[in-house]
């Protein structure tokens, strides 16, 4: 057996195993999702699912509440990725210089993550509806003790923002703090000696060498903020309720929560089954724009 042979198999040995997980995982079941798509299917015991095509998606596509969704959806997933990012790299720039207790820092910004969505989002609720009043009456701000984060349609999106913000950003801190590490020091050094500020480093050294790390936390906040979902029921549940185009709608209610209430609230299977298909390409194509815009950038720099 020559080595090119004998590589080749090690090579396939594995990668089998991979190939073989998302195939079961991904591949298969994004086909059959496909067909139960364009069919009535409930998941009634008994009922067998009947061909109707299309209907399904122009149902989905003509349907205020889908629509209104998806425009929420995208709204928090930009505010979300910009929020994320640019706090967790204050943390990183934080961390990485010589304070005291920044280990002490390092650990308490990433325990938020390990807390579950659903546990973090009754915290918050009790932060919203409990302490922010109370501070607002300590501090005598009467705006402050009467802010309904949860109750305003028009100020819960901010609401979940936060909480999903502090939850996510001390995960992408740790990237950020190892891309600031692998920033080689006699670059900082000989900017010292030519008389450069903080704001010049940051521009023209800094950034430049972290541009991975952008691409890599631009992706994972993206991907995340656009599929959340147990924030969302701990914290509001979809509402409260507001009035788009003259139809009452969720205004909490994201695509994943949408879905969710469509497939498994009403039973109305194929219908969440065609939003999770759409749900799924809108993301797939959002996140490789976003990968080669980011790896475009980082070319320039």
């Amino acid at each position: 057996m020559n080595k090119r042979i004998k590589d080749n198999m090690v090579f396939w040995f594995f990668l089998a195993p991979a190939l073989f997980s998302f195939l079961v995982v991904v591949i298969i079941p994004f086909f059959m999702g496909l067909y139960y798509s364009m069919t009535d299917w409930t998941a009634v015991a008994g009922l067998e699912p009947n061909w109707v095509g299309l209907k399904n998606y122009e149902t989905m596509f003509s349907n205020l509440a889908f629509r209104y969704s998806f425009i929420r959806t995208f709204l928090f997933s930009l505010l979300s990725v910009i929020s994320i990012n640019l706090i967790a790299l204050f943390f990183a720039f934080l961390v990485t210089r010589e304070i005291r207790f920044r280990n002490f820092y390092r650990a308490g910004f990433f325990i938020p993550n390990l807390i579950g969505g659903l546990v973090l989002g009754y915290i918050w609720q009790f932060i919203f509806k409990e302490v922010v009043p109370a501070i607002g009456g300590l501090l005598g701000i009467s705006y402050i003790e009467n802010l309904l984060l949860l109750a305003d349609p028009n100020l819960t999106l901010l609401g979940l923002i936060m909480a999903f913000t502090w939850q996510y950003a001390g995960y992408i801190m740790m990237i950020y703090v190892a891309a600031l590490l692998n920033v080689p020091q006699e670059l900082l050094e000989a900017s010292d000696i030519d008389g450069a500020n903080f704001w010049q480093k940051l521009r023209n050294i800094t950034i430049p060498m972290i541009a991975q790390a952008f691409t890599i936390t631009s992706f994972l906040t993206l991907v995340n903020s656009f599929k959340q979902y147990d924030i969302i029921v701990a914290l509001t549940a979809g509402g409260p309720t507001a009035i788009y185009q003259g139809q009452v709608v969720n205004s909490t209610e994201l695509l994943a929560v949408h879905i969710y209430n469509i497939a498994f609230k009403y039973n109305r299977m194929a219908e969440g089954q065609a939003r999770a298909i759409v749900f799924f390409l809108v993301l797939s194509v959002v996140s490789i724009a976003q990968v080669y815009y980011n790896k475009q950038k980082e070319i320039e720099m």
